[in-house]
């Protein structure tokens, strides 16, 4: 390149480059638009036909003959006539030009006889870039606009680099991903599937994967009794007037469910739980001597996702919420807030989850539900629990709800991904719209402070994350198989039932495997299985009583007793460690 360009520089151009190709490809070509992202771009276009992943090489390779004859990149300033005028058979350019006020003059660019929207400041020539600099990654449909009553595109996404080697270093990164994409692993560990003609979105546990969501179930209840939580449990659906009262039928109406008809009254079914911990408080009065409250619940909500935007189990219609809300009074907010961001980073670092960031959300400009002294005074709490606990956070300036300040968690995985999990979130809506009091020192009736807390997000969606933080190799404690028991003949079959009992009866979660595959095919599919460890029994071991015990590791101990083994495996999962 006989000048030096910044990564920036060519990932402006590159999305230009890609659609006159699409263009000098598919002559009758539609397109849409193109939209920057952190590692690359995405581009819809309608080339008349669907697109496959086969196709981005046949394109890939015009970008590259684009750039390789140094094709001049012209700018022009038009005005919106002329733009509608350029623009004329490109139906969807031309849409989002005649939508657009106040922002003439509009500049476009023109690569190899192709015209599209740009932005100032583009490099002059393609000959500038590297031509190996790139990679279309995938091809998928989406809808135009984001709107499923609108057209189907194809939406074409692409990484940049600023070189051919840090390409491929990217591209290796990428393929570490896809071994640890939790769909996969799930699949491969049979441990939950979707089924789209049952309903998009729906999670199906299957036996091992409802093992481990009962290991992370029970860790997750007895850590908050020991918090001084209280558990409830609350309906799924509710009648029409309780999401009036609460305002999500006014503002979130949009990704609820339909409403049921009953005994003619409209029910919905609950995207939140906080409405029914209220209706709890509001069963009798409270005197402050009473609070707080810490009332916990894995409640299943269900929220009308676009079909588009699913993704595993990081984004579903249906989870269940690792829900909790506390009512206090102003006098126990800033211990409370202290104690749950405590509570937060415990549960976190219990999944190994110890790379922790805070996002401290304040008051937005505009009608907030609150007086600006709560507000202050509540922002105040969040902010000193985040210093107190030597967590480094940023500030989003007015990003809070209107209804209270919070703070979100996020968590660095093993690939160095940021993931939103806890959420603290003060709340001056809820507690006015349903009239909540308590009894004050006084004798006067005052309203309580209300926070929202969820540790995990979701069950769903942090089952997912954990799964590709450890790419599947759970520490002992949550593996759905701990110990698989695995005769080396059928003949040693009933001692391996027995050692199987025995397992279980001291509560590791054991399978037997007694099929006609042979020992080394046996250890194979227990090592896919990612089992921590394997009880490998034969005439040796059946004689003398004991274990030959092979860990995931690859480290063995043969002919071992029973008891000692089995301890170990106790330490581990006591300890929540690895094999």
């Amino acid at each position: 390149m006989a000048e030096k360009i910044s990564l920036q520089e060519v990932r402006a151009v590159l999305p230009h480059i890609m659609a006159a190709a699409v263009r000098n490809l598919y002559p009758d070509a539609k397109t849409a638009a193109g939209i920057l992202t952190e590692d690359g771009f995405t581009y819809d276009v309608d080339p008349g036909k669907t697109l496959a992943d086969s196709d981005l090489p046949r394109i890939e390779k015009e970008m590259q003959s684009l750039i390789t004859r140094n094709i001049p990149i012209e700018l022009r300033t038009v005005s919106m006539e002329e733009a509608l005028e350029l623009f004329r058979n490109e139906p969807y350019k031309a849409e989002c030009i005649s939508e657009t006020s106040g922002t003439e003059p509009f500049t476009v660019c023109v690569v190899d006889g192709y015209t599209d929207v740009c932005g100032s400041g583009l490099i002059p020539s393609s000959g500038m870039i590297d031509r190996n600099c790139f990679k279309l990654l995938s091809v998928s449909g989406a809808y135009w606009k984001g709107d499923e009553t609108k057209p189907v595109l194809q939406r074409i996404v692409a990484v940049v680099c600023s070189g051919s080697k840090e390409l491929q270093e990217y591209l290796a990164h990428l393929e570490e991903l896809k071994k640890r994409d939790h769909r996969i692993i799930g699949k491969e560990l049979d441990l939950f599937s979707f089924h789209e003609d049952a309903g998009p979105g729906l999670c199906y546990w299957h036996p091992k994967g409802g093992r481990m969501r009962v290991a992370i179930e029970n860790f997750w209840r007895e850590e908050h009794y020991k918090n001084g939580y209280e558990i409830v449990f609350t309906p799924h659906i509710g009648r029409s007037w309780l999401w009036e009262t609460s305002g999500h039928l006014g503002f979130y109406r949009e990704s609820m469910y339909s409403p049921m008809e009953i005994d003619s009254t409209d029910y919905y079914i609950k995207p939140m739980n906080c409405p029914f911990h209220i209706m709890i408080y509001k069963n009798s009065k409270h005197s402050y001597r009473e609070l707080p409250f810490r009332w916990a619940e894995l409640g299943t909500v269900y929220r009308y996702e676009k079909s588009g935007t699913l993704h595993g189990l990081t984004r579903v219609r249906g989870f269940t919420q690792d829900d909790a809300h506390i009512f206090c009074t102003p006098e126990q907010m800033d211990s409370e807030i202290a104690e749950v961001l405590r509570f937060s980073l415990y549960m976190l670092k219990s999944f190994d989850f110890t790379d922790v960031s805070a996002y401290l959300s304040t008051r937005p400009e505009g009608k907030c539900v609150g007086a600006l002294e709560k507000w202050n005074a509540a922002t105040e709490a969040l902010r000193n629990a985040i210093v107190a606990a030597g967590l480094p956070y940023k500030v989003d300036e007015g990003g809070g709800a209107f209804y209270g300040p919070k703070i979100d968690l996020k968590v660095k995985d093993s690939l160095g991904r940021e993931w939103q999990l806890s959420t603290i979130q003060f709340d001056f809506n809820l507690p006015e719209r349903f009239g909540l009091t308590y009894t004050s020192r006084d004798g006067n009736e005052k309203q309580p402070y209300m926070i929202h807390r969820a540790l995990l997000g979701s069950l769903e969606r942090f089952f997912g994350v954990m799964i590709e933080n450890y790419g599947g190799l759970f520490p002992v404690w949550l593996c759905p198989t701990q110990v698989q028991v695995i005769p080396v003949g059928h003949d040693f079959d009933g001692y391996a039932r027995s050692v199987w009992q025995k397992l279980r009866a001291a509560g590791i979660r054991a399978d037997i495997d007694v099929s006609d595959e042979n020992m080394k095919q046996k250890i194979r599919t227990a090592q896919e299985q990612k089992i921590p460890y394997m009880f490998i029994l034969g005439d040796r071991e059946q004689a003398a009583g004991t274990v030959s015990c092979r860990i995931r590791t690859g480290e063995q101990q043969n002919r071992a007793a029973f008891d000692s083994i089995l301890a170990q495996i106790k330490d581990k999962i006591e300890q929540k460690k690895q094999p």
